[in-house]
């Protein structure tokens, strides 16, 4: 789910590894004519919504070089998984009290969000727990789990919000390590003798 630590994460990794940044969602506002033009169709064409998400990850998927904070189209549909499977998914498991923190706090950033901070603090928090619930096994196909409390906890931060896009970055830059060496390996196991 959007949230400004993997906004953050996210720009610092593309700089650190000198790849493009997008932010999926930003692109399908950005196609569909604004934020109030993509809360108007979602509202009115849910299907509509859906091909701009899958036309705007089947466009990145042709690219090279990229880091892309995927919205939560990308994991509805076994079409968008596919195209996230030309790259590395990493899911950047952040906790919901946290993405709500963030939805009530930057207004602008997360205007195209699926839920409204006009709702109270709960029904919010009872949403994202919902769409978490409805989203989760599309996350666990991700090649690998960065979970803040986690890092958090291995830093030794007590709370949650000490965590930077650094330390993130950090985290990320190890797993993807790992898992390039993996893949190395299993190539190489695959070879003909």
């Amino acid at each position: 789910m959007k949230s400004s630590i993997k906004i953050s994460m996210g720009r610092l990794l593309a700089d650190t590894l000198r790849y493009y940044y997008f932010d999926s969602d930003n692109l399908v506002e950005e196609a569909s004519g604004g934020a109030s033009a993509v809360q108007s169709l979602r509202l009115s064409d849910e299907n509509g919504f859906r091909e701009s998400e899958t036309e705007v990850l089947k466009q990145l998927s042709s690219m090279g070089r990229l880091v892309v904070c995927a919205g939560n189209g990308a994991v509805q549909s076994s079409t968008n998984l596919a195209f996230l499977r030309h790259g590395i998914t990493l899911w950047i498991d952040v906790p919901l009290d946290m993405v709500r923190r963030d939805l009530f706090n930057n207004q602008n950033e997360f205007s195209s969000f699926e839920i409204s901070p006009s709702r109270s603090q709960e029904e919010v928090m009872s949403q994202l727990a919902a769409l978490y619930d409805k989203y989760r096994d599309g996350y666990a196909t991700a090649d690998g789990i960065i979970s803040l409390q986690k890092v958090a906890s291995g830093l030794g931060y007590e709370d949650l919000g000490e965590v930077t896009g650094e330390d993130m970055t950090l985290e990320v830059l190890k797993e993807l390590e790992k898992l390039t060496r993996t893949k190395k390996m299993l190539e190489e196991a695959a070879r003909p003798f």
